[in-house]
């Protein structure tokens, strides 16, 4: 059984993964490290050179081979539920832990980085990080097996709270 974490990015996924790897004695995989591996370059060059729609059709790629896999912990990228086979691939042989934190939460974790391109155009920052979370959250709600909200949590909480309910 896989343990995956899913949520926007900001939330801690890479964080608690590496600590869950520790705690469990899991491998780790990120699903976005693999896809800039085998691209051969950066998301923003991917996605600037190609478009979103293959970003995504990498990433389709990428999860459906890991989803194959047993006992890891998948560090999947923010946008993995955006397609259905995704969610049903990385549930078949998966817990999926949705790691949540608020809108300002995630503005103040990630604003300035550059490892990921624009979705919205015209828009401040922190909306479009509502807007693209307005549109995720029932995504992430159904593909969810745990909920976990991270704003008031150290990282080392929330991979407690994950290892608790994974092995529960």
């Amino acid at each position: 059984m896989n343990l995956v974490l899913i949520g926007y990015r900001g939330t801690g996924k890479s964080t608690v993964a590496r600590l869950l790897a520790e705690k469990l004695g899991m491998e780790v995989v990120s699903l976005d490290e693999e896809i800039v591996r085998q691209a051969g370059r950066s998301i923003p060059e991917i996605v600037a050179e190609h478009g979103w729609p293959h970003f995504r059709d990498l990433e389709s790629r990428i999860t459906e081979r890991f989803s194959a896999c047993d006992n890891i912990i998948i560090d999947a990228g923010g946008g993995v539920i955006l397609r259905e086979e995704n969610v049903k691939n990385l549930r078949r042989r998966g817990k999926l832990f949705w790691l949540r934190a608020s809108v300002g939460v995630i503005v103040a974790r990630i604003e300035g980085g550059t490892e990921r391109p624009a979705l919205t155009a015209g828009k401040s920052f922190t909306e479009e990080v509502a807007d693209v979370l307005r549109e995720r959250t029932p995504l992430y709600e159904a593909a969810a097996h745990h909920r976990i909200d991270t704003d008031a949590l150290s990282s080392e909480q929330v991979a407690a709270e994950v290892a608790r309910l994974y092995r529960g």
